[in-house]
């Protein structure tokens, strides 16, 4: 959801399926006023939902920015899409800051990860 950099970088961890993802894909319009608050408050309130797992974020040269929130079960999905501060944010990044999103959900089957040794 947001710009920031956070130390060390890293993929959230593979979970033992099965888990829900959410996907959100979006092109942001030039008017980013107030952009980085209110995804640092997203962010912050994200990890209040029980059952939340994590958060990957990218964003391309051309402007594309992903978000891939992971999610233990349906319920925890449920209770971060229905909460009310983050309606009030999708509401203002509708009306000012996403130019057009897409939104996938899936239920993860398959995990797995890799991490180099450190020499």
């Amino acid at each position: 959801m947001s710009d920031r950099q956070e130390a060390p970088v890293a993929p959230v961890e593979p979970y033992q399926p099965p888990y829900y993802v959410a996907v959100f894909t979006a092109v942001r319009t030039e008017n980013q006023s107030g952009y980085s608050e209110m995804s640092a408050r997203m962010e912050d309130l994200v990890k209040t939902i029980p059952g939340y797992l994590g958060m990957d974020h990218a964003r391309t040269p051309g402007g594309l920015a992903i978000t891939v929130g992971y999610f233990r079960d349906a319920d925890a999905l449920t209770e971060w899409r229905s909460n009310t501060e983050h309606q009030a944010a999708q509401n203002r990044g509708r009306a000012d800051w996403y130019q057009s999103y897409t939104l996938h959900v899936a239920k993860v089957e398959r995990s797995h990860g890799f991490t180099r040794p450190q020499d």
